[in-house]
């Protein structure tokens, strides 16, 4: 799976955006950058939820989230969102999101009843009214339409494309497909978990299978790492008589992760501590590790853990807590952990861009400026 081009022509923040991501480059790794405010969250953002939840019934309310307020000018049938070109290992897709406005009537109807017109799939209604509550009546609906494929097809590859694509991202960040209300809480200080911003993102990180908040350490999702790697190496076993290297190939990568490290599993998969090279063990604590070192081992996990591969990944300032050499490295990194994927990266980093040939580094307005000696 390939993300080759995205025009976004006005949404939000973002004017005009034409974008075209080289199919034949190596690696398949490419910078987003611009300064603060050009709009880079905002695009990844757009890109991962019109694809991962476009078609789910249950993720249909971060879609709607998302388009509040996105409205059709008066005297025009429709409005474009955003066209988007994948490939999909076989042929060129082209994906054309578009709003129109629609009767209360109509909006009433069941989603999923067969009410598409001839050429284009109906994905959501939503409201255009730009207000922060989630009361107002639907009057706008976003439908989709791909080219040469049947509606079956149509929403076959949809199906395939949302499990295909990801996105990772610092917790701190404002997601704009959560509810409107919920915004304004990562702002507030409120105790409660049902009115509290991270509470309300740790649920939209559970209900959002491809998305990642990169900013901590997920044990659960180390020890898993390490029992699915046993489990693989035991059907090899079975399969050819010889065991397989997996949890070999997952022990060494992490001790090349952690530097002086060495990663230690207890036995009965309880837990895990590290030992430093003089000896020393100490338990697995935050405090343990580096803000980077931590980072750098939660992507490695989570792309591991999750089995990412063949995917769209984006990811948003994921240079944030690595020293420049390490932002530089992120690139060779992700290329060796898993090169299958394409990577979108938003960053202010010029390290991490001097880390690719300057036709790999995509720009937005405003753009970057050139680092003065």
């Amino acid at each position: 799976m390939h993300l080759l081009r995205v025009q976004v022509p006005d949404f939000r923040g973002l004017k005009n955006i034409d974008i075209t991501f080289e199919k034949d480059f190596v690696p398949s790794i490419f910078p987003l950058g611009s300064q603060n405010g050009g709009g880079k969250s905002t695009l990844l953002q757009l890109i991962f939820v019109l694809l991962h939840c476009s078609v789910d019934e249950d993720k249909k309310p971060f879609l709607q989230n998302l388009l509040q307020g996105f409205k059709v000018a008066d005297g025009q049938d429709k409005r474009v969102l955003a066209i988007i070109d994948i490939w999909d290992g076989q042929k060129i897709v082209n994906l054309d999101f578009f709003s129109e406005e629609c009767s209360p009537s109509e909006a009433m109807l069941d989603c999923n009843e067969d009410i598409n017109s001839e050429d284009s799939i109906n994905l959501c209604y939503y409201s255009s009214a730009q207000k922060n509550n989630n009361n107002q009546e639907p009057n706008t609906k976003l439908q989709c339409h791909l080219t040469c494929q049947s509606k079956d097809q149509a929403k076959s590859l949809l199906h395939n494309i949302s499990r295909k694509i990801f996105l990772a991202a610092p917790s701190t960040q404002v997601f704009l497909f959560l509810p409107p209300d919920s915004r304004k809480l990562l702002f507030s200080n409120s105790s409660k978990a049902d009115k509290n911003y991270y509470g309300i993102l740790a649920s939209a990180r559970f209900e959002l299978k491809g998305l990642f908040t990169y900013d901590f350490l997920a044990v659960n999702l180390l020890i898993k790492s390490f029992k699915d790697a046993r489990d693989r190496d035991f059907r090899e076993a079975i399969k050819t008589g010889s065991y397989g290297n997996s949890y070999q190939s997952l022990i060494n990568d992490l001790n090349l992760l952690l530097g002086n490290k060495r990663i230690n599993l207890n036995e009965d998969f309880s837990g895990v501590n590290f030992k430093l090279d003089n000896g020393e063990t100490i338990e697995l604590y935050p405090e343990d590790l580096s803000h980077g070192e931590l980072k750098r081992l939660s992507i490695y996990i989570w792309l591991k853990s999750r089995n990412i591969e063949d995917a769209i990944v984006l990811m948003d300032e994921v240079e944030i807590a690595f020293h420049p050499d390490w932002q530089y490295q992120i690139i060779s990194d992700l290329q060796e952990w898993a090169p299958s994927n394409q990577y979108i990266l938003a960053t202010h980093s010029y390290a991490l861009c001097e880390a690719l040939t300057p036709a790999h580094v995509k720009e937005i307005e405003p753009k970057l400026i050139k680092q003065e000696s």
